[in-house]
């Protein structure tokens, strides 16, 4: 009798030690007992980049906002963000930059591979992990697929900043567990009419003048000598060129 009132009462201790265990691993990841102000802190992360987010770096200068889908940046847990159409003054190429400041748990719940599909793309090159040498000396990791559906291809670079790092985690929810806030990035292109491979030169040039920048104007580390962002009136965007309608809807499936 004894034996089997003990057999009964192992399920109710599996399941509270399940419990235990669930809410152990979700107040690490929602940072609930750090002893910060995590609230504080991703405000003050999300008006920094919101506020000294830099136009020009480099052969690169800001030409026009893009549009953001509330719903989207909702979706993406997004206390602040960035959405920019840059072009390079030498070349004429264009770059979408897409940059959420919100929590690891958030940050990591959204990428590429699931996103696009559900706006109908299929995955044309699966992610990997790029490394892109900056141009203060550091290195910034990050991953890279490319997304297709009838008539264009995307070509995606994403990264995860924390404290001025540029990282790729296998696991970032893990990974990222003990942050405040997380800065993650999107750098996206139309390259179904550029030859093979110049995509990827492209971001990885628009990355590597922007991450410096980014992290002088964001903690004042990183370039030496970085100069604070641009404000003023950026040139007028032209809104019917093929490249910046092609960046726009792409930026908008980024944040699902």
């Amino acid at each position: 009798m004894k034996m089997a009132s003990v057999s009964s009462l192992l399920p109710v201790v599996a399941a509270a030690g399940l419990v235990v265990g669930v809410t152990l691993v979700q107040g690490m990841f929602t940072d609930r007992w750090s002893g910060r102000n995590v609230k504080a802190d991703l405000q003050a992360a999300a008006e920094r980049l919101e506020g000294r987010f830099p136009n020009r770096f480099g052969s690169w200068e800001y030409v026009q906002e893009l549009a953001s889908d509330p719903k989207q940046l909702e979706r993406a847990g997004a206390v602040g963000h960035i959405s920019k159409l840059f072009t390079n003054r030498e070349t004429g190429a264009k770059v979408s930059a897409f940059i959420v400041c919100a929590t690891p748990h958030d940050a990591s719940g959204h990428t590429p591979d699931r996103c696009y599909p559900g706006a109908g793309f299929e995955i044309a090159e699966a992610e990997h992990r790029q490394s892109i040498p900056l141009d203060d000396g550091r290195k910034a990791e990050t991953f890279t697929g490319t997304f297709r559906k009838t008539g264009q291809t995307l070509r995606v670079f994403w990264t995860y900043g924390v404290d001025g790092r540029w990282i790729a985690p296998q696991i970032a929810r893990i990974e990222l567990a003990g942050t405040s806030a997380v800065y993650k990035l999107y750098a996206i292109i139309d390259e179904t009419r550029l030859p093979g491979g110049e995509a990827t030169v492209i971001c990885a040039d628009f990355l590597s003048a922007l991450l410096p920048e980014f992290d002088e104007a964001m903690f004042g580390i990183g370039a030496e000598g970085g100069a604070a962002p641009e404000g003023g009136t950026p040139p007028a965007g032209n809104a019917t060129d093929p490249a910046e309608t092609a960046v726009i809807s792409a930026r908008t499936t980024a944040a699902g």
